[in-house]
């Protein structure tokens, strides 16, 4: 078979937009910054891309601007010192060896944690994401520029070329037609614009203010050719704002705190340099550097605004963006580029030299061909099954969305560079959903990017478990940078995202050189095992989990003190100490026998009418949230203790009356991955492309779930964790290509590059 065309692939899915969706904006970024945009290819019109408050207040926007590193705490309520406050939401729990401290709350309404007290609603929302700065397009008004309206939008062409990484957007504002270009650099936290007033041939506006077809966004996504821009005889303006970290669910923008924080702007060579304090602090949180072309000025026009204005039809802007040391300049975790106003005033000299637009564009027009050409590829356009090309689509696009959201140096939050969904803190048992397809599709650099955040907080999940009696690592549940537990009635008592390390690291040790991913990995695969081994309880029927416990279907957050053994912890724990065994072997140490005894050992999952159980206390299941009874065969390779039989009843007793509403994004790729596994191709596809709300992927390719939560990146990277098994198969898949995909002609499935999963 010949070898797939990478570029005739990635290329029919090019993403177009001609008017306004609201749920629908594109992205740039590289996995360290991100910045979604509008129609207009920056964000001028913020207020149309809503995201709903749980909590019933102000609507935020879809259009953010956000990195790994920009982060801000608001300070404490008076008298409030966070580390009392965290010892005292730890509440004692009873388990079989004695009471266990946890760090609780009150329950939650859903995603509305407002009702909280004032201690521990600021344990959760700090610290939060920072949305770093806000882009949008200003209008002529006279001899000035102003902020247009909804109503100053007319026709729209918006392209996102896949291909070169970058958006171009063709709009008429204000009666006068833009092109605007947006990409980011692939190695530098960099964002580049620009903006060209086109007129028609003889300079006019075209009277219907409609984009003219014989000069629309190119179908190749091709960098527009500025020599051939006609003077329309009117400047360009951008204007830039800041605004204040929020705490909002919705929101990681604050604009009516302006006297808690400062933007000062400073000449310099090309634009200028912003620095950005926060409550009264004397050192800048992060560094805005503005690098602008020939003919462009630089003008801070209001305590957080800074306005670009350009005399001619060309407005060039490159923003770099970077976290400060205490002298102002970059602590190298990010790059930013030279800055100052148009006529050349010095007050100093640029790390990296100047950015241009070109600069980027020529990065961005290497990498992503690069990327592309990485790895595997899914090719199903030889398919009659009709769903084929939606398939391929949201595999395409989910490729595009987690390289730019999920492959930082943090873990992930769950609406990515996005918004500020719990605070823009990420969730560890996600973290394998955002992220462990990388290397299944042959992209392991992508993960281990990541990976070295659990070293950092190595010590403070070692401080959890010995807190708690244990042994090793006890990693947490909803976090930001510095690892602290969030106080939660449901987060703290989860144990998925234990196995989580291990499965993570024994992918890299699959898709990498082995001895060096056993060398470098293995303190974290050992001390995350001692903990899996230590909390196990000796029973007479085995080795068990909880209580207490919540299992990764939270229906059962109010009975936590009593649940226990659910189906796909108990698998889970199984196999994760069988490969940190080997790992352990293979890295020169002998077994723990401790390891094997509890692996080999764990109880096995109650069993009901045939079917499994949920957990191993009444009501037995409920039938609400994810049926992750039935992922111990699935997401988790094949265990002594889940019956293949019995996963495919409890698997079709799902499918007769589970309550689909309450169910989230990356349920169907993890029940497509069971049926795969047990040997039912039809019915993975049927699952990974059901009908279902939650189920849905937009036209930019993300996994909307609610007004609320309106990206979900890890139904994006499920898919491709799902495709990955379905595709490149798995090891006792019994060696017949693309083994999750039915053998009945309507499928043709053409891969290339996958690593088999265990």
């Amino acid at each position: 078979m010949s070898p797939i065309d990478r570029e005739v692939l990635v290329r029919r899915h090019t993403v177009r937009v001609t008017e306004i969706d609201p749920r629908s904006p594109l992205q740039v970024g590289n996995g360290e910054i991100g910045m979604s945009v509008d129609v207009t290819g920056l964000q001028t019109f913020p207020e149309l891309y809503p995201v709903v408050d749980p909590a019933g207040g102000p609507a935020g926007t879809l259009l953010g601007t956000q990195s790994q590193w920009g982060w801000h705490s608001t300070p404490p309520p008076p008298g409030l010192d966070p580390d009392t406050a965290l010892g005292a939401a730890r509440r004692p729990y009873r388990t079989p060896r004695g009471d266990v401290p946890y760090v609780d709350a009150q329950p939650l309404a859903g995603s509305d944690d407002s009702a909280l007290d004032d201690a521990t609603l600021w344990l959760r929302a700090n610290p939060h994401r920072l949305d770093l700065a806000r882009m949008g397009l200003l209008v002529p008004d006279g001899g000035s520029y102003r902020a247009p309206s909804s109503a100053d939008l007319g026709q729209t062409r918006q392209s996102l070329d896949l291909w070169s990484g970058t958006i171009t957007s063709d709009v008429v504002l204000a009666g006068r037609r833009l092109q605007v270009t947006t990409a980011c650099h692939p190695e530098r936290d960099v964002l580049a614009v620009r903006v060209v007033g086109r007129g028609s041939p003889d300079g006019s506006v075209p009277d219907d203010g409609a984009v003219p077809d014989d000069d629309a966004v190119p179908d190749d996504g091709a960098v527009p050719d500025r020599g051939a821009v006609p003077d329309d005889g009117v400047g360009l303006a951008v204007r830039l704002t800041f605004p204040y970290g929020s705490q909002s669910w919705s929101n990681a923008a604050d604009w009516l705190s302006p006297d808690a924080h400062t933007t000062e702007v400073h000449a310099r060579p090309h634009g200028a340099r912003v620095l950005r304090r926060f409550d009264g602090a004397g050192e800048a949180t992060y560094r805005v550097d503005v690098s602008v072309g020939p003919g462009t000025h630089v003008e801070q026009t209001g305590a957080h605004e800074v306005t670009v204005t350009s005399d001619g039809p060309v407005l060039d802007l490159v923003v770099g963006l970077a976290p400060t040391t205490s002298d102002g300049t970059s602590d190298g975790s990010a790059v930013g580029t030279v800055v100052g106003t148009g006529d050349g005033t010095a007050d100093g000299t640029a790390t990296h030299g100047p950015t241009t637009v070109d600069d980027v564009l020529t990065a961005t027009a290497a990498h992503w061909p690069a990327f592309w050409r990485s790895g595997a590829a899914l090719d199903l356009s030889g398919s009659t099954d009709p769903r084929a090309h939606e398939l391929e689509r949201r595999a395409v696009l989910s490729q595009y969305l987690t390289a730019i959201q999920c492959a930082g140096s943090l873990p992930p939050q769950e609406t990515g560079l996005v918004g500020n969904s719990w605070r823009g803190r990420f969730h560890l048992e996600m973290h394998w959903w955002h992220a462990a397809h990388f290397p299944l599709w042959g992209r392991p650099e992508l993960l281990e990017r990541s990976m070295g955040w659990y070293e950092r907080i190595l010590p403070a999940a070692q401080a959890t478990a010995r807190l708690q009696g244990y042994a090793g690592a006890r990693w947490p549940k909803q976090v930001g940078p510095d690892g602290r537990e969030s106080p939660s009635d449901i987060g703290p008592f989860l144990l998925w995202q234990q196995p989580h390390v291990i499965h993570l690291a024994e992918l890299l040790r699959r898709a990498g050189d082995p001895a060096d991913v056993v060398a470098r990995l293995g303190g974290l695969v050992e001390e995350t095992a001692r903990f899996m081994a230590d909390v196990a309880e000796p029973t007479p029927d085995g080795y068990a989990l909880g209580p207490p416990l919540i299992p990764a279907q939270e229906s059962y957050a109010s009975m936590r003190d009593r649940v226990v053994n659910p189906p796909f912890e108990l698998a889970y724990w199984s196999w994760a100490l069988g490969v940190a065994q080997r790992w352990r072997v293979q890295g020169g140490g002998e077994p723990e026998p401790l390891w094997d005894a509890v692996g080999r050992g764990m109880v096995r999952p109650l069993v009901r009418e045939g079917v499994l159980a949920a957990i191993g206390v009444e009501p037995f299941t409920i039938r609400t949230d994810h049926p992750s009874m039935v992922y111990g065969l699935g997401v988790v390779p094949a265990t002594d203790l889940m019956d293949p039989a019995v996963v495919r009843a409890t698997l079709a007793s799902v499918l007769d009356d589970w309550d689909w509403p309450s169910t989230w994004g990356w349920d169907y790729p993890a029940l497509a991955m069971t049926a795969a596994r047990l040997g039912d191709p039809a019915l993975a596809v049927d699952l990974l492309l059901r009908d279902e709300t939650k189920n849905l992927h937009l036209p930019n390719g993300h996994n909307r779930q609610t007004d609320h939560l309106p990206v979900y990146l890890p139904g994006n990277g499920g898919l491709l964790a799902a495709l990955a098994l379905m595709a490149g198969g798995w090891d006792d898949d019994g060696g017949r290509s693309a083994p999750g995909f039915p053998d009945d002609g309507t499928w043709v499935v053409r891969h290339e590059g996958f690593v088999p999963a265990p």
